[in-house]
Order: C-alpha cells, then sequence, then structure tokens
C-alpha cells in the first residue's frame, strides 16, 4: 500500500513546507473496503457496513520505517461476520475508529469474500506503506 489520500498529502506537505502544526493521531485503525471509491478524495463510500454485521475498524501499529517502508508489527483480527460483507478489495489506514480521515489505502494482493461466520486477518509484517 503505497497511496497517501489527498487529505494526508496536504497535511504533510503543510507541516514540511510551511510550518503548519500536523498532530498525528493517537491510534490508526485499519478499514475495509468493497471497492476504491472515493478513498484518495477522502470521502469513502464503500466501507462494510457496521449496521448488524458484526464489522468495526480494528486499531493498527506499525514498526520504524527503513527504507521510506513501515510494515505493521502486530496481526490485526476483525471480529467474525454476523452477516455477509462482501468481497474485500481495498484497506485504508484510518485516524478514527468511526469516520474519521483516510491516512494511507491501498488494493489488497488477494479479494477475500467475507460471509457470516468469516475473519478477516492481517498477519504481522504483511501491510506496508511505502513512500519510496
Amino acid at each position: 500500500m503505497s497511496a497517501a489520500s489527498n487529505y494526508l498529502e496536504n497535511k504533510v506537505l503543510d507541516h514540511v513546507l510551511t510550518a503548519t502544526a500536523y498532530t498525528q493521531p493517537s491510534t490508526r485503525y485499519l478499514a475495509l473496503f468493497t471497492a476504491d471509491t472515493g478513498l484518495e478524495t477522502n470521502s469513502p463510500s464503500a466501507e462494510i457496513s457496521t449496521s448488524s454485521t458484526g464489522y468495526g475498524r480494528k486499531a493498527v501499529t506499525f514498526a520504524a520505517a527503513s527504507s521510506g517502508t513501515s510494515a505493521t508489527n502486530a496481526t490485526v483480527t476483525f471480529d467474525a461476520a454476523t452477516a455477509n460483507w462482501g468481497t474485500i478489495t481495498h484497506v485504508a489506514v484510518m485516524d478514527a475508529s468511526t469516520s474519521g480521515n483516510v491516512l494511507f489505502w491501498g488494493a489488497v494482493t488477494t479479494s477475500k469474500t467475507i460471509e457470516t461466520g468469516d475473519t478477516f486477518q492481517v498477519s504481522s509484517g504483511n501491510l506496508t506503506i511505502s513512500l519510496a
């Protein structure tokens, strides 16, 4: 995953070039999507529904960056679906547990259909973000 949202790109540029403070989120969350609609422009419309499906964003942590890349340093496991979620095609790192802003986003390597009783998991080190 190496796509930053327009929101984050502007925040980083302002922070570095105009000395406008950017306060990092205290917790970052992984969100699941069935399409990339609106992720780049920070207005996503294809996140899994939280209404009676068992879905909720999960906190995600990353190791220190090296050579322009950072990877998750713990496994992230979503709760079992209580209804069909559809096919997960994209993920995003968000700055809030609900609503909030897209920070980074990208397509999953292999799409996965989540049906009732299934879980979605990202193993430690398997989600990487690169600015290189």
